[in-house]
């Protein structure tokens, strides 16, 4: 997700006209990454949420190169991660991706990113989220995935980590997505990069919910055979792939790369 401040039409420019504003000039801009994707079997990591950039008074040229990183899938096996989010770029900035769910196998620990992703439940542990911002950025571009201590019923993944708060312990805990951000860039509050939550063995009612800001929550094994949900679009939320937009506002060329 990329959000720019609206420039204001400058008198003077007519229709295909560069507008006659200084070069380079400052913006306001909000960059998001994709999100990672969940681990596979049910009691797997949930994906971190992709980092999330935003502040005022970047120098920028008058036209620029937009990369919008896409989510990463959910792991195909038992013994793969969840694949990491990719990175977004605006100008100087860059977004890393979520980092992917911790699986079974021997694979357990969540991958570092802008946000970590939680670890997978398993016996041998405890087990380690990864690390969120990574490559480190200040401010922080996102947290920690969430770990997994006891291997006891409802056998929960971490929950991946957010733009604000980190992803839960998992193991007999609920692994709860981290909590995302919210930015009004758009013109009104929207929060972002939430993480995903992480999958559940069994004992649980209830799903592990995804992190505030477009996290998708995680599935629930056994007899409860409760689906994991998607992370929502436009959002940076962890566990699916989420497909990201370019809002290029009048006064600045963007040449979008998907």
């Amino acid at each position: 997700m990329f959000g720019l401040t609206q420039l204001p039409k400058l008198l003077g420019a007519k229709l295909h006209q560069r507008p006659p504003f200084p070069v380079p000039f400052t913006v306001e801009y909000l960059v998001v990454a994709g999100g990672g994707g969940g681990g596979a079997a049910s009691q797997a990591g949930g994906g971190g949420a992709g980092g999330f950039r935003t502040a005022s008074g970047l120098s920028v040229k008058y036209t620029n190169t937009i990369t919008v990183g896409a989510g990463g899938a959910a792991a195909p096996l038992v013994n793969t991660h969840g694949y990491d989010g990719n990175n977004s770029v605006f100008a100087s900035i860059t977004s890393t991706g979520g980092g992917g769910g911790g699986t079974q196998a021997g694979v357990e620990t969540g991958n570092a990113g802008g946000s970590g992703g939680g670890a997978a439940s398993q016996s041998g542990g405890p087990y380690l989220g990864g690390a969120g911002n990574t490559p480190a950025t200040s401010p922080s571009q996102g947290t920690a995935g969430g770990n997994t201590v006891t291997y006891s019923s409802p056998f929960c993944g971490g929950g991946g980590g957010g733009a604000t708060s980190a992803g839960t312990t998992g193991g007999n805990g609920s692994g709860t997505g981290g909590a995302g951000t919210a930015s009004s860039i758009s013109g009104s509050s929207v929060t972002y990069s939430g993480g995903g939550g992480g999958g559940a063995y069994d004992g649980s009612p209830t799903r592990a919910a995804g992190g505030a800001g477009g996290g998708g929550a995680g599935g629930v094994g056994l007899a409860s055979a409760i689906a994991s949900v998607a992370g929502s679009t436009n959002t940076g939320g962890g566990v699916a792939v989420v497909d990201k937009v370019v809002q290029a506002q009048t006064g600045l060329r963007a040449e979008a790369a998907l």
